[in-house]
C-alpha cells in the first residue's frame, strides 16, 4: 500500500500472571467496576473516584516493573479527558502521501478531507477533537520504574464509547498490575480514516510526549514528576487503523529510543518500512503483531522483510499461557484464528484483554526488558 493509505474496512469488522499458592489471580487483582465509574453521556466530565464504592481487600502482591517500593500517598485512580494542543488534530499541514494540504476540499468557509475511500470529512466534526483519553491507576507510583501506555486507536471510534468503555483500554492497564498509565489522543472523530494529523510532522510524537508529561506530573499531583514522565519508557499499542500514528511515531517521532515495545493489533496494513526499520534499530525492545485473516498477506510481507534482515521471527503461540514471558528482543507475529473478529480485536486476540497480557508479561520477562530512563545522549534528536 502506499505511504498515506488508510485501513481498510473490512465487509464485517469484524492473567496471566502466575498464580500465588494461596490466591487466584482474580483475588489478587479484583477487576475494578469501571463502567460504574465513568460519567454518563448527560454527565459531565468530573473525575470519578474509588473513595465512591466500598473499598476491597489489598491484593496479596501486584506484578510490578520492580521491587515494591514502601506504598504512595494514597490517592485514587484517575480517568478523565485532557485537552493537548499537541495531539494529533486539529491539522492543518500537509498530507505527506502526496504533499498536498490534508484539508484538500472546501464549501464555503468550511474546510474537509477527502479520504482513501472517497468519502469527504470535514474539520469541523471529525478533525477538531484535541482530547486525550488518560488513565492513572490508583497503585502507580511516579518514584519506582513505570511505562507510559500510548494507544491508538482504529476507524470509526471515539475515545469514550469505544476506547474507554467497549475496549476497555484503561480498564486492562489497571488489571495488569504493572506502574503504567495510559495515554489514548482521539484521532478522526468516528470515520472510516486513519490520517496521523501532527504525528505525520517531525518530532510530532515528542511534541505529544512531552506535554503529556506536565498533565500527568499534575494528575499525579506532583509538579517535580515531569521530569520523571518526560523521560518515561514507551509501550506504543496501535490497533486497526492506528497502524498509520504508530507507524509515522517510530519513524518520525522524534524519541524512537524510549520507545520499549510496539503491539500491532490486526493493524499491519501498510507502512511495512517503517515498522521493520524500528525493529532493527531497537534490538533490545519488542514487537507483537497478532492478525486476523483481513492482514495476513500484509503480516507475512513483514515477516519475510525482517527474515532478509537477518531478524529472528517468532510465529504461532508463543504468547499463550502463563509461562510465556515477554522477552527483550521479542519479534512476535501471532495469527489468531476466524472466530476472532477485528472489531473485537482489543479485548479478544491471541487471549482475553490482550494489552493486558502484554503489559503482565513484560513484567515478568527474564532478563528484563529495558526500562531505566533514557539519558540525553540516548534519546533521538
Amino acid at each position: 500500500m502506499t505511504q498515506g493509505s488508510q485501513a481498510p474496512e473490512p465487509a464485517a469488522l469484524a492473567a496471566n500472571a502466575a498464580p500465588a499458592s494461596e490466591f487466584t489471580f482474580e483475588q489478587r487483582f479484583p477487576p475494578p467496576e469501571f463502567r460504574d465509574r465513568f460519567p454518563t453521556a448527560s454527565e459531565s466530565l468530573a473525575l470519578h473516584t474509588q473513595a465512591e464504592f466500598a473499598p476491597k481487600p489489598p491484593p496479596a502482591q501486584l506484578v510490578s516493573l520492580e521491587p515494591q517500593a514502601p506504598a504512595p500517598p494514597q490517592r485514587d485512580n484517575v480517568t478523565t479527558l485532557v485537552s493537548m494542543a499537541s495531539s494529533a488534530f486539529p491539522y492543518f499541514g500537509n498530507n505527506p502521501a502526496s504533499d498536498a494540504p490534508f484539508l484538500n476540499v472546501s464549501s464555503g468557509d468550511r474546510r474537509g478531507h477527502r479520504s482513501f475511500s472517497g468519502r469527504v470529512y470535514w474539520q469541523d466534526q471529525t478533525y477538531n477533537d484535541n482530547r486525550v483519553l488518560v488513565h492513572v491507576p490508583e497503585r502507580f507510583d511516579a518514584r519506582k520504574p513505570g511505562v507510559i501506555v500510548v494507544f491508538f486507536h482504529g476507524n470509526g471510534a471515539t475515545l469514550e464509547r469505544d476506547v474507554r468503555d467497549r475496549q476497555m483500554v484503561p480498564q486492562q492497564i489497571t488489571d495488569s498490575g504493572v506502574n503504567a498509565v495510559l495515554l489514548a489522543p482521539q484521532m478522526a472523530v468516528d470515520a472510516a480514516d486513519s490520517s496521523a494529523g501532527k504525528f505525520w510532522q517531525p518530532g510530532g510524537f515528542k511534541r505529544f510526549m512531552d506535554e503529556a508529561a506536565v498533565h500527568l506530573a499534575r494528575l499525579t499531583g506532583d509538579p517535580a514528576n515531569v521530569k520523571t514522565f518526560a523521560s518515561m519508557p514507551i509501550v506504543i499499542v496501535g490497533y486497526s487503523g492506528g497502524f498509520l500514528p504508530t507507524a509515522w511515531s517510530l519513524e518520525v517521532g522524534g524519541i524512537s529510543d524510549r520507545v520499549r515495545g510496539v503491539v500491532l493489533l490486526d493493524a499491519v496494513y501498510g507502512q511495512l518500512d517503517k515498522f521493520a526499520n524500528w525493529i532493527e534499530r531497537h534490538r533490545s525492545g519488542f514487537f507483537i503483531s497478532s492478525y486476523t485473516r483481513y492482514t495476513a498477506h500484509h503480516d507475512q510481507e513483514l515477516m519475510a522483510m525482517l527474515r532478509s534482515r537477518g531478524i529472528d521471527v517468532l510465529e504461532g503461540d508463543v504468547l499463550k499461557g502463563q509461562d510465556r514471558p515477554l522477552r527483550p528482543g521479542s519479534v512476535v507475529f501471532v495469527e489468531t484464528d476466524e472466530a476472532m473478529t477485528h472489531r473485537d480485536y482489543v479485548t479478544q486476540a491471541w487471549t482475553r484483554l490482550p494489552i493486558k497480557d502484554v503489559l503482565t508479561k513484560m513484567a515478568a520477562a527474564q532478563p528484563p526488558i529495558r526500562i531505566a530512563a533514557s539519558t540525553p545522549e540516548t534519546r533521538d534528536r
